[in-house]
């Protein structure tokens, strides 16, 4: 039986890989500080260590685990944090991962799959949508350490033969996900429907977004997990976007989820944006990766909004 070790496995998108590595017959651990991550996400079927990714016990249990896979969703999420702490972010998403890369050496660990981000790492400016291969340029320092682990990873791969894939993923929602925070779209307009309170659109709701389900995620890091990888001729050859290839507006986002929810909420036009309203702008239209097999599936909303 394969072993595999999923960090930030409590957390949404996290613990949902974890249900599908159990799903589909692997020996789970998931490691988890918990600090924004859910012990009730974690299948009881999974074995659960409660750590921080830059700590000793964290690169130990990794060392000492016996596992094949490594699969890293464990970060600093928020972009606004990182602009305000970029050492925090540099702490927690680079060192925290050359934390888990020498224990995964040490360990004999054949594979790492990484949770990159396709929000993130690219030019803005660059022709939509984005492939792998298109210009690299962050905004944040959220996006430079996405992009840096990648080079980390490509060193690790190169000094040691450590097989790696990246997945850059799209806007996911679904079940789990914290409408609190720096939260997606989707999570924050279901918790407004579920509490019968009225949805605000910042500007004129065309910005556009690639929604990707989260149980399509899961899936890709399965894919990812299995797939033979190729020669790491750069960090795009082994690098993925995770997303639909369909892009959809706030506006039709919107009235999706009111025919989903069949409820009547009143919607608010508003100038300017929030924090929440600027992320939904940053438009990322992924590609889809033909090694990952994911089909441009229409918006599940009503699995959503049961959460």
């Amino acid at each position: 039986m394969t072993s595999v070790l999923v960090t930030g496995g409590a957390g949404f998108i996290g613990s949902h890989v974890a249900d599908a590595y159990l799903a589909a017959g692997f020996s789970v651990t998931v490691l988890d500080d918990l600090s924004s991550g859910r012990r009730e996400n974690v299948s009881k079927a999974a074995r659960f260590v409660q750590a921080d990714v830059g700590s000793a016990e964290a690169r130990d249990v990794l060392a000492d685990g016996g596992f094949t896979v490594l699969n890293h969703h464990a970060a600093q999420m928020d972009v606004r944090v990182s602009v305000t702490d970029p050492a925090r972010d540099a702490r927690i998403n680079l060192l925290g991962l050359l934390n888990l890369l020498e224990g995964a050496r040490r360990g004999g660990v054949k594979r790492v799959v990484f949770a990159s981000s396709g929000g993130v790492v690219y030019h803005e400016g660059g022709t939509l949508p984005h492939r792998e291969e298109a210009r690299k340029l962050p905004v944040s320092p959220y996006g430079v350490s996405k992009l840096a682990s990648e080079y980390y990873l490509a060193v690790y791969a190169g000094l040691y033969g450590l097989e790696a894939a990246s997945l850059r993923y799209a806007n996911v929602y679904g079940p789990r996900q914290n409408p609190h925070g720096e939260a997606g779209v989707v999570a924050i307009f279901g918790s407004r429907v579920h509490a019968g309170k009225a949805l605000t659109i910042y500007g004129d709701g065309e910005q556009t977004r690639d929604y990707v389900f989260v149980e399509d995620v899961a899936r890709a890091n399965l894919a990812a997990t299995r797939a033979p990888v190729s020669a790491m001729e750069s960090i795009d050859t082994t690098a993925f976007n995770v997303g639909t290839g369909v892009e959809t507006s706030v506006n039709q986002l919107v009235r999706l989820m009111l025919e989903a929810a069949r409820v009547g909420i009143a919607v608010v036009q508003a100038e300017g944006a929030s924090a929440q309203a600027l992320a939904a702008a940053d438009l990322v239209v992924p590609t889809i990766a033909d090694a990952l097999d994911l089909l441009a599936h229409p918006l599940r909303l009503v699995a959503t909004l049961r959460d």
